[in-house]
């Protein structure tokens, strides 16, 4: 039966010089380093044995050449050539076994070595090559098989969070406990969709994500492995594993596995890749309304979803029964930076990053105005929380955009609102979506309301819904219900009796008003 590694840690590097110069068989043969000692962390891929003099030509990189030099001594030039044909061939280190071909190290051989950077080791005591071949073999073929287990394992389970149905976080969170360390899923503008790992590395990461990304986007050095995402020809996006402290040979493995599932996760979904965007952007505005996270350790994230964080004016925008996609292409369209994504109850915000020198009110007027022409709907409101210039404040002002969305609810077409609502619009109604929870405001609406309540008649609360909201106007509440003002007054008789009352008495159609607002409250 076998097993595969500890998959909560990386696995450990592949052997390098100087961890195979530490094994008991080598130490038995008392080695010495005589040039290269600063290159001894070169990762050694497999051992070979070679004395001839072109041996570059056999060998692929990464390999610890074994030889006697028999084939070398009394030539100067071809100990040169056999140094610089190993490092033309990018091999690992070359170890001579002393004896009579060479008693010492050739000095010719070391000063090449030396120049070309590559670390060249000599045995003082009788070796058998044998030995140290199969020793260096075998464990680079259990690690190498180790690497294989657990990229598929990783595949394995990858496969089976797909199968049931998971979101694209859970699959990143099994990346990043794989590969320990942080896990980032970028667009190919280095726009961040999705990231995984613990939050104060993840957070370290996307302190300056643009930079760093563009910055280490030719190489994997210092642990950072990539794999793209596309198919049939067409990349949309890449997996980072940022910091990887395993072997890259192992990383590149983990990251492959990653990117094949995260494709599949995207086929199977029927999703583009925007649909990502949404996710992280959801995620980002979620959290920030919730405020369970301080807005400063969101910060990183904002910049790496591509918002615009520096010395700019935040407007927070909720639209009620608002279409995602459409908001997101408006916002392009308009070249607005800013953020959408889908909150709870049918409610969408925007988050808007302008310019501190524009004019925030004029623009998000004429984004609403677009969206009314755009949606068809003459009546579309935009709630607006007063303009943010410290990012501390965003969160606050998301949740008055919502608070005042969530007091015209419903209610938008009966009143007379600007196309962008601020809570100085909602007055009255306002204060009441606040105090909705309350139990003396529930038991004052069902004490008020009762006559109509107690035998459910929708009818007659809607007739004195809008009668109420329009001023008493009976002219304008009969034309909205396509009634003659005959039949209204019937109605409005029927209500005045049902809760006795008098409507032409302002404090007591006041009282019904409230009761009314309280009533609606509690059902959105």
């Amino acid at each position: 039966m076998t097993t595969t590694p500890d998959i909560w840690e990386p696995l450990e590097p592949a052997l390098s010089v100087r961890q195979v110069l530490t094994l008991e068989r080598v130490l038995a043969g008392e080695p010495e380093v005589v040039a290269g000692a600063s290159h001894l962390d070169r990762p050694v891929r497999w051992v070979h044995v070679a004395e001839a003099a072109d041996v570059g030509v056999m060998l692929s990189g990464g390999e610890m050449v074994l030889t006697t030099g028999v084939l070398l001594a009394g030539d100067e030039e071809k100990q040169a050539e056999y140094v610089r044909s190993l490092h033309r061939a990018e091999a690992a280190a070359v170890v001579l076994g002393l004896g009579r071909a060479f008693p010492t190290a050739p000095d010719v051989m070391r000063r090449a070595a030396e120049r070309c950077g590559l670390p060249m080791v000599v045995l003082h005591r009788p070796f058998p090559f044998a030995e140290l071949t199969e020793e260096v073999q075998s464990r680079l073929v259990r690690r190498k098989f180790a690497a294989v287990s657990l990229s598929e394992a990783v595949r394995t389970e990858l496969t089976a969070l797909i199968t049931a149905g998971a979101p694209l976080q859970r699959l990143l969170d099994e990346v990043a406990r794989h590969s320990a360390c942080p896990v980032v899923v970028t667009n190919l503008a280095h726009r961040v969709l999705g990231t995984a790992g613990e939050r104060p590395a993840v957070d370290d990461v996307l302190r300056d994500w643009e930079r760093i990304a563009r910055q280490a986007g030719g190489t994997e050095g210092d642990g950072w492995i990539r794999a793209e995402l596309g198919g049939r020809g067409e990349r949309w996006g890449r997996i980072v594993l940022c910091g990887y402290r395993g072997d890259t040979a192992t990383g590149r493995l983990l990251a492959d596995r990653a990117a094949e599932s995260l494709v599949l996760h995207r086929m199977l979904g029927g999703g583009a890749a925007c649909s990502w965007e949404e996710q992280s952007a959801q995620s980002l505005l979620t959290d920030l309304v919730s405020g369970i996270v301080p807005a400063r350790q969101l910060l990183p994230r904002a910049r790496a979803a591509g918002l615009p964080v520096n010395r700019r004016t935040f407007v927070p925008l909720v639209v009620r029964d608002g279409d995602t996609a459409r908001l997101d292409r408006l916002l392009r369209l308009l070249g607005l930076p800013g953020l959408v994504a889908e909150l709870a109850d049918g409610a969408t915000a925007v988050l808007l990053s302008l310019p501190r020198d524009q004019d925030a009110g004029a623009l998000a007027a004429h984004f609403a105005a677009r969206l009314r022409t755009e949606s068809g709907r003459a009546r579309t409101v935009v709630a607006a929380a007063d303009p943010r210039v410290v990012w501390d404040d965003v969160p606050a002002g998301l949740r008055e955009a919502q608070h005042v969305a969530d007091a015209v609810a419903g209610s938008a077409a009966a009143l007379d609102l600007p196309p962008v609502v601020r809570l100085r619009d909602v007055h009255l109604r306002g204060l009441i979506r606040l105090l909705r929870d309350d139990p003396h405001v529930q038991s004052f609406a069902e004490r008020e309301l009762d006559g109509l309540l107690r035998e459910t008649d929708e009818d007659l609360l809607s007739v004195l819904r809008t009668y109420l909201a329009t001023g008493r106007n009976k002219s304008r509440t009969a034309q909205l219900h396509h009634v003659s003002r005959p039949a209204l007054y019937r109605r409005l008789e029927a209500i005045q009796v049902r809760l006795g009352v008098d409507l032409d008495d302002f404090e007591q159609a006041a009282s019904v008003h409230i009761a009314l607002l309280a009533h609606d409250a509690q059902q959105q």
